[in-house]
């Protein structure tokens, strides 16, 4: 008989209620795939809130194990790029929405959704990182590849005390940028200026009624909320500028105006984290094993156990948690 291990799932009945509780299943439980990996770390994300609490459709497939990402050991492997031993990174893919995911002992996953666990990174702090320090640094990749420099003026980043946001902050800092950080919890200002922010605006300021131009007072930004705050940190955008779009947790409306683009020059760099190819994902935690500063990682780290996963998903949704959160299984 295989050895079973503990896993959260997510099932609905036949009135569409959804449920999740902590169960036991054994690797026969496990969606297809040519590799198998024992989870060793995971961590709780917005959207793993989000699909576990139900509050948006992120599960398309049930029974669901959600989790979107983990760090872990190849336990078997059938894919020409991985054997046994093999210390591995997964982030998307569709996992904990229409495959099985993180949040379980063991995971069974195509092997070109894997990388390899950089050198010198712990699977506690990869997933430390996860998938919001993925995305976070996509995004000044993003901002990058466009040309925005130090010397072009100030960054702001939106939701700035959540995950994308707290290592947005720290990596844009890292690259020598004036970081102007938004955030809806003003007792985070001591935080996020040990991450690095150089200034600290209340959320109220991004949030209100969107203006087709405001008054030029950042050259780029990382937005993981949307909505409001998002066109409001365009209609500020200085001539030539961009901006790194992310997240929803704002809503996924634009209200904005077309008057930042044809009179500004304004960029909205659309970054997705979940489908991204596997050179940007390579170069992505490349950069984030060698730039990252592990000590303000830390400093925005939290450990839980496996039990305080849904205690953990239900406060990221409902504003309550800083930083990252790592699972340590």
């Amino acid at each position: 008989m295989s050895e079973s291990f503990k896993a959260i799932l997510i099932t609905r009945d036949d009135e569409n209620r959804q449920s999740v509780a902590i169960t036991e299943l054994t690797e026969a439980d496990l969606m297809d795939g040519d590799v198998t990996v024992a989870v060793e770390a995971t961590t709780v994300n917005y959207k793993d809130g989000l699909a576990i609490t139900g509050k948006a459709p992120v599960v398309r497939r049930f029974p669901m194990v959600p989790g979107v990402d983990f760090a872990g050991t190849v336990v078997a492997s059938d894919h020409a790029d991985w054997k046994a031993g093999d210390r591995v990174i997964l982030n998307g893919w569709g996992t904990g929405e229409t495959h099985f995911g993180a949040y379980a002992g063991r995971a069974r996953v195509k092997g070109e959704w894997l990388v390899h666990l950089p050198t010198g990174l712990t699977p506690r702090e990869a997933m430390a990182i996860g998938t919001a320090g993925y995305t976070a640094m996509l995004c000044a990749m993003a901002l990058e590849r466009y040309g925005v420099t130090p010397a072009a003026g100030p960054a702001i980043v939106t939701g700035a005390a959540g995950g994308v946001g707290s290592i947005a902050v720290s990596i844009l800092s890292g690259l020598g940028f004036h970081v102007v950080a938004s955030t809806g919890r003003m007792s985070e200002v001591g935080y996020l200026k040990d991450l690095g922010a150089a200034e600290v605006m209340a959320r109220e300021e991004l949030s209100g009624a969107v203006r087709p131009l405001g008054k030029e007072r950042w050259a780029c930004g990382v937005d993981s909320v949307g909505s409001h705050t998002l066109a409001n940190v365009l209609s500020m955008t200085s001539y030539g500028g961009a901006i790194a779009a992310c997240g929803l947790a704002g809503g996924m409306d634009l209200p904005a105006t077309v008057a930042p683009f044809i009179l500004r020059g304004v960029a909205l760099l659309g970054v997705d984290s979940v489908m991204a190819p596997k050179p940007l994902r390579v170069e992505a935690w490349r950069r984030l094993a060698a730039d990252l500063d592990r000590d303000k990682l830390a400093a925005l780290t939290t450990s839980i156990g496996f039990d305080g996963i849904i205690d953990a998903a239900r406060g990221i949704v409902e504003g309550k948690i800083r930083g990252r959160v790592v699972v340590e299984m």
